[in-house]
């Protein structure tokens, strides 16, 4: 497997382990401890994404999410998610991952954006 394929599916793994309850193993196993954080609502490094996602699980473990399409391109991943939380509010995310020469993420960026009751057009946003 080249190292493109298996960022992909590092990424997936890594989001999928940590968005459904597990973030300190999903550091363990794919972060590196270097980690930059750019969404404002996490605090850098390994210990902010600990206690965010803990504090999720915790207030959400309802939540549920699929991955639409991930894509790879050097040493960076891009994941397009459909995310479904308590109430039936929808998400899409679109998050970006950088991978570091040993296949660890050493940072992340993300855009959120809440599924509105009504569109102006009939296409989804996944």
């Amino acid at each position: 497997m080249n190292h493109l394929q298996e960022n992909k599916q590092n990424a997936i793994a890594f989001y999928k382990m940590a968005y459904e309850g597990n973030p300190r193993k999903a550091t363990e196993l794919f972060l590196s401890d270097e980690y930059i954080q750019h969404n404002p609502a996490v605090a850098d490094g390994l210990d902010g994404f600990i206690e965010y996602f803990e504090r999720m699980q915790e207030l959400y473990p309802e939540k549920s999410i699929e991955f639409v399409r991930a894509i790879t391109e050097d040493n960076l991943v891009a994941l397009h998610t459909y995310q479904t939380w308590p109430g039936n509010d929808q998400y899409i995310t679109m998050d970006f991952f950088r991978f570091d020469q040993r296949g660890k993420i050493v940072e992340h960026w993300d855009s959120i954006q809440q599924i509105p009751e009504k569109s102006a057009n009939p296409n989804t946003m996944y």
